[in-house]
């Protein structure tokens, strides 16, 4: 597999070779679908809380009488079933929302979606990426020469200044290779990887 190496104004000067394993895989759309989702499912806190029918603020008289009004009868007004009661299954805190994903499922997930973005032309190489001083601008002007406006670098050093320039871009994620993720490779329009990034992903992936 060869993939397009861009200069810094986005255009493609040369092609270098990349592990088939990694960037050539057959596309798995069940596989994708489940990494994706288990990665979000794995982001969740469990901060919601509800009110079971002994938590709620009530009343413990009895509302109207056993019989003669028509009504079902009613015990307590805290009861699921009317306005205001408990809920029957309240969430907790403590909820766990977590999906497991094996080892090996996971790395042939990632490879599917690196080699289809390979195949739609959204990922390219670099030699690297780097900005002179941390300056949100400069790194900006740097993607805008590129025609680059939604991009996810994947980078094997990362310093201060790159790091600086970029957090405060909203459409730009700067990560090294082990902080890759399915959900940003799915999100952005653009993935960069520099040269020395595509070792640790054959690494991490083949």
């Amino acid at each position: 597999m060869q993939l397009e190496l861009l200069n810094d104004q986005g255009q493609a000067t040369s092609k270098i070779d990349a592990p088939d394993t990694v960037f050539a895989r057959d596309y798995n759309e069940a596989l994708v679908h489940q990494i994706v989702v288990a990665f979000q499912a794995n982001a969740r806190q469990g901060t919601r809380a509800q009110l079971d029918r002994g938590e709620v603020k009530h009343s413990t008289k009895k509302p109207f009488r056993q019989k003669g009004t028509g009504r079902a009868r009613a015990g307590m007004t805290s009861s699921p079933l009317w306005r205001g009661g408990g809920r029957i299954f309240p969430n907790r805190p403590d909820e766990n929302f977590s999906q497991k994903v094996n080892k090996k499922m996971y790395r042939a997930g990632m490879a599917a979606i690196l080699s289809q973005l390979v195949r739609d032309g959204r990922l390219a190489v670099v030699e690297s990426v780097s900005v002179d001083a941390p300056k949100t601008k400069l790194l900006a002007a740097k993607f805008k020469a590129m025609g680059l406006d939604s991009v996810l670098v994947i980078s094997d050093q990362i310093d201060d200044n790159l790091a600086l320039a970029s957090r405060n871009l909203a459409n730009v994620l700067v990560v090294e290779p082990r902080y890759a993720d399915p959900l940003s490779l799915v999100f952005f329009k653009k993935v960069l990887v520099t040269k020395g990034a595509i070792e640790q992903l054959k690494e991490m992936f083949a």
